[in-house]
């Protein structure tokens, strides 16, 4: 048993190309329902207060960024980038950008900005209630 471990072990370091590409592979494609399935969790995603108007917020634990184009109007998509799965990493002059290979998305309908991204973020129903964003579905609102 313990020579399969090691084995095991060596195929792994000698591999080094496949072994630091694992942590890399996790940390581009999101976790726990991220992407296009919906936002993660349940109840209010952000204050209202939280999201400034022309720019967003990235809620990676929740699998979403929550955009105000402009005030009072509210947008809710995926966090995750339409090239290759990377988490998006911010929110400024007026594009969701992703830190990985440059894409940006317009943060009033998700469309794409700028390549190499060529697919639109999904978007998912939103509403405000109570001074909160909160994911709007059809089975449970």
């Amino acid at each position: 048993m313990t020579d399969n471990l090691v084995t095991r072990r060596n195929a792994l370091i000698g591999a080094g190309g496949l072994a630091a590409g694992v942590p890399l592979l996790a940390a581009c494609g999101g976790s726990g329902g991220s992407g296009s399935a919906g936002p993660t969790g349940s109840g209010p995603l952000v204050a209202t207060s939280g999201v400034p108007v022309g720019g967003g917020v990235i809620l990676s634990d929740r699998g979403v960024v929550v955009t105000q184009p402009s005030a009072g109007h509210f947008k809710v998509f995926s966090d995750v980038c339409t090239h290759m799965g990377c988490i998006l990493s911010q929110v400024a002059g007026g594009t969701i950008n992703c830190g990985c290979h440059g894409s940006k998305f317009n943060i009033t309908d998700g469309s794409v900005a700028q390549g190499p991204a060529s697919a639109p973020l999904p978007e998912f129903a939103a509403k405000v209630q109570g001074g909160q964003v909160v994911a709007a579905t059809s089975s449970h609102s």
